[in-house]
């Protein structure tokens, strides 16, 4: 068996979703009509389709067979303030994931497997709780292979490169509240003054150490404290830490040493710190063989010189949560390199088109791949450097 990608054809279907979905941008938990056209897409190409009473999202299924292989694309634009409104943004490359998925579920019609194929569409990846939602709902609890795809900056990769993985860190978010004693401004002994401490808690946390052969960092993102009038010591701040880290041990260990640092800072100004865990996304955890899989369907779409090694970034994505709450799950994510610039997350960010058939050919070919086992032997992980 062999496989089959006509790009000339597919170049056509790719354009039309991807500038469907780049044109009706909605955030996170609220793409009704993004889920509403996939689920149309999916039906019109013979998958069964699964939607959700409580959450945005949507799940394809095609044939059977012993092995169960899957790709998933999120779908959630970031939202921008335009003045008094706040404008929905794919500025994260999402329309295009979307798109390069629902292309390869096509293609992959016309290479019959004996496999049961999965094209899962999540919602609220920017909020690091849709993955979450899909693996409450038992969406990969039978898969085999779990294949991702996101676009790469050009710091990363140039475009026409992609990576068999994207090393993903781990990201954490901590909410924050410093209680102290409010008092007169001009008696500052009879209080104590939040905001003294919280300046106090930012240089300590810059004097936090770790492994420098691991990147990783800690920033005070959010602070809130004061009063009406300006001569009232205030009492009470609130605020938020983003807390990076490249892998799960080492986060683990920074949560610790921050609150270690917060209960010696309290003691020491006769205040309270307390600390509560938000948004926590795991660091990636990739599969080799799901990686090899990848890299041998990048080489037969690129050739050797299209192949480059896994991306390292302290980026966080919440689709690693499913190899985290389901171990059994082989997961990777392609990088695609695209010229992408000035950066993710930007509001004018911008990438070449032209590449994404490419993602679309390598996503389809891994999971050909992944369910024929056709890749055996062609592609060992010690012939790369990656």
């Amino acid at each position: 068996m062999s496989f089959t990608f006509e790009r000339i054809y597919w170049q056509t279907y790719l354009n039309e979703v991807y500038s469907y979905l780049h044109h009706h941008p909605e955030t996170s938990w609220q793409e009704q009509a993004t889920t509403s056209f996939l689920q149309r897409q999916l039906s019109q190409l013979g998958y069964q389709t699964t939607t959700f009473p409580d959450c945005t999202g949507v799940v394809g299924e095609y044939g059977n067979g012993v092995v169960t292989v899957a790709l998933r694309a999120d779908m959630d634009a970031l939202g921008y303030r335009e003045g008094e409104a706040t404008k929905a943004i794919h500025a994260c490359g999402h329309d295009a994931h979307m798109a390069m998925v629902l292309t390869a579920a096509a293609a992959l019609k016309q290479n019959p497997a004996n496999c049961r194929i999965k094209i899962i569409f999540q919602p609220a990846e920017e909020v690091g709780a849709g993955a979450l939602k899909l693996i409450e709902k038992g969406v990969v609890d039978e898969v085999d292979y779990l294949f991702g795809v996101h676009l790469r900056p050009v710091q990363e990769l140039a475009g026409g490169l992609a990576a068999p993985a994207i090393q993903n860190g781990a990201a954490c978010i901590l909410q924050g509240e410093i209680r102290g004693r409010s008092a007169h401004g001009a008696r500052p002994q009879l209080g104590i003054n939040v905001i003294e401490v919280a300046a106090q808690l930012v240089q300590m946390l810059q004097g936090l150490h770790w492994n420098p052969l691991q990147p990783a960092s800690i920033k005070m993102t959010r602070l809130w404290a004061g009063n009406a009038s300006a001569n009232i010591i205030p009492d009470r701040a609130d605020f938020s830490l983003d807390v990076r880290a490249q892998t799960n041990q080492q986060m683990q260990e920074l949560k610790v040493k921050i609150n270690h640092l917060a209960v010696s800072l309290a003691t020491a100004y006769g205040a309270t710190i307390t600390l509560q865990p938000g948004a926590d996304t795991p660091a990636a955890e990739i599969s080799d063989a799901a990686q090899e899989i990848l890299a041998q369907a990048i080489r037969d779409t690129l050739g050797e010189k299209g192949l480059a090694p896994p991306v390292l970034t302290p980026g966080a994505e919440d689709f690693h949560y499913y190899t985290c709450r389901r171990p059994q799950v082989k997961a990777t994510m392609l990088g695609l390199g695209c010229n992408l610039q000035p950066g993710l997350h930007h509001p004018e960010m911008t990438f070449e088109e032209k590449y994404l058939i490419d993602g679309a050919e390598i996503l389809a070919r891994a999971l050909y791949y992944a369910a024929t086992n056709s890749y055996i032997g062609r592609y060992s992980l010690c012939q790369k450097n990656c």
